[in-house]
């Protein structure tokens, strides 16, 4: 178990080396943790320390500031829990009550008019700053240790499920320096990297592009407020990024983008691209790394409740299509029956991970908590196998297998098979309602719908092929840049 604290990572980190950068208004890693040891005595001063949880909810104008916030809580001793600007009204209410914070900080008037009616502390993200002493204010870094221990809690980060309110998984410091430097001794960053990321800090791929840059020097890029649309590719080339951690539909629109230019290598310094979040499309890692061959790939699997799972080598996914990568250092993973058994390499049961990384459980659901946290480690309700050689292969995410005439249907095998067809881009599956029906594929491209039916039945059992098929021009993202399907079953 890690005994450091999560700020001490950015305290390590070379204090004139840019951590974070938008468009020519860099902060170096001496301002980050001058301006976030500000904040904590600031809190302090407010009676807000270890335990305690502060809200931030800062709009894409002013996310530059989040590791300063960031810094401060943890060095404070403080919780804090990163909002998706667009948390507001009753999704806001719900996490208000749910989380009972100390303060609440913010740029959006709104969510500062509603943290007050709730009958909470909400100030802006400046606040703390003014009046601050001097030479706190230019500081590299605060120089002290608290008393904070390493398995105290520091962070709290609030995901939905498809058919449950969000719930927050609660991380303490020794789990997140564990599992950042796990991730880093596979990724390796390196210093004078710049890690382009349209994830934002509310999601967890985001938010942990703050740390793994703080472990080697590097500096994260956060995009314009196209950032996840039609700019990615002139972005890539003007902030000079290296490194690119995406989602899959992230990485459509960037093989979309490179696919039209007319540059034989559009972003010739980018050198890394990962995935996590769901499975990356074999054909838009083809189209990339056609039109850039320096470019290299890692996939990964993972969730919030333990952060990251498996990474896969340097373009380990041209050897084992289709794998998620070994476990991370540490991490032990399980593949195991309806009982609970263990089963052999090969065969299909319910991923379970073991490991420093496992959170310790979700806020205020004991019940959820005692039922996915066994003794034997945490059930993701993800299915795959391991193969003699250890890599991991998911089969299918969290309510990925349902039911169709009665036979289990994988809706990730289903897609795959629909993005092997001509004119196929994006594909997903909307698996049956719970009161029946039928599942409908949506896919985007130059196709129609009896075409890509067509096309399944020579590729998949004929109870596998969807009755339904439904072709747009593109699908709906939501916040984090994953396709929204909730939204989707609404329009078609």
């Amino acid at each position: 178990m890690s005994g450091e604290l999560l700020h001490e990572l950015l305290d390590a980190a070379p204090a004139g080396a840019v951590a974070i950068a938008e468009r020519g208004r860099p902060l170096r890693y001496r301002d980050v943790t001058g301006a976030g040891a500000s904040i904590a005595a600031w809190l302090r001063e407010r009676g807000v320390g270890p335990g305690d949880r502060v809200l931030l909810s800062l709009t894409r104008a002013r996310a530059l500031d989040t590791p300063s916030w960031v810094y401060g809580c943890s060095l404070a001793g403080a919780v804090f829990c990163v909002l998706h600007e667009q948390v507001v009204g009753p999704a806001l209410a719900y996490v208000l009550d749910d989380a009972a914070p100390a303060m609440v900080v913010s740029d959006n008037p709104k969510v500062l008019g509603q943290a007050v009616a709730h009958g909470v502390q909400a100030v802006g993200p400046d606040t703390a700053l003014v009046g601050a002493p001097p030479l706190v204010r230019a500081g590299g870094g605060s120089g002290e240790r608290p008393g904070t221990d390493p398995g105290a809690p520091v962070c709290m980060i609030y995901t939905s499920g498809s058919t449950s309110r969000p719930k927050a998984i609660v991380s303490t410091h020794a789990q997140m320096t564990f599992v950042a430097r796990a991730i880093q001794s596979r990724l390796r960053y390196r210093p004078g990297d710049v890690v382009y990321t349209t994830q934002p800090f509310s999601f967890d791929v985001g938010l942990y592009q703050i740390f793994l840059a703080a472990l080697c020097g590097a500096q994260v890029w956060l995009p314009g407020p196209l950032g996840a649309g039609v700019r990615i590719l002139p972005e890539l080339l003007e902030s000079r990024a290296t490194v690119f951690p995406a989602v899959p539909a992230v990485a459509q629109t960037l093989a979309a983008a490179v696919a039209r230019s007319d540059v034989p290598v559009p972003v010739p310094r980018l050198r890394l691209l990962t995935n996590t979040g769901a499975a990356m499309p074999r054909g838009v890692l083809a189209s990339l790394r056609e039109r850039l061959p320096g470019l290299r790939v890692q996939l990964m699997y993972g969730l919030t409740e333990c952060k990251r799972v498996s990474i896969m080598p340097v373009d380990g996914d041209l050897e084992r299509p289709g794998s998620s990568g070994l476990p991370l250092p540490g991490t032990r993973v399980t593949i195991v029956d309806a009982e609970g058994r263990p089963l052999p390499a090969g065969e299909v049961g319910e991923i379970v991970v073991s490991g420093p990384h496992v959170m310790n459980g979700y806020w205020n659901q004991e019940e959820l908590t005692a039922d996915r946290f066994r003794p034997s480690g945490l059930r993701t309700g993800d299915f795959g196998h391991l193969d003699p050689d250890g890599y991991l292969y998911v089969e299918g995410r969290r309510d990925d297998v349902y039911k169709q005439s009665g036979f289990r249907v994988s809706a990730t095998e289903v897609e795959a098979a629909a993005l092997e067809l001509p004119g196929v881009r994006m594909a997903v599956v909307l698996p049956p309602k719970a009161d029946g029906g039928d599942a409908v594929l949506v896919v985007t491209g130059d196709t129609e719908p009896a075409l890509v039916r067509k096309g399944l039945a020579h590729r998949l059992e004929q109870f596998k092929v969807p009755k339904r098929c439904v072709v747009l021009d593109e699908l709906p993202l939501n916040q984090n840049g994953k396709i929204d399907k909730k939204l989707l079953a609404t329009i078609t």
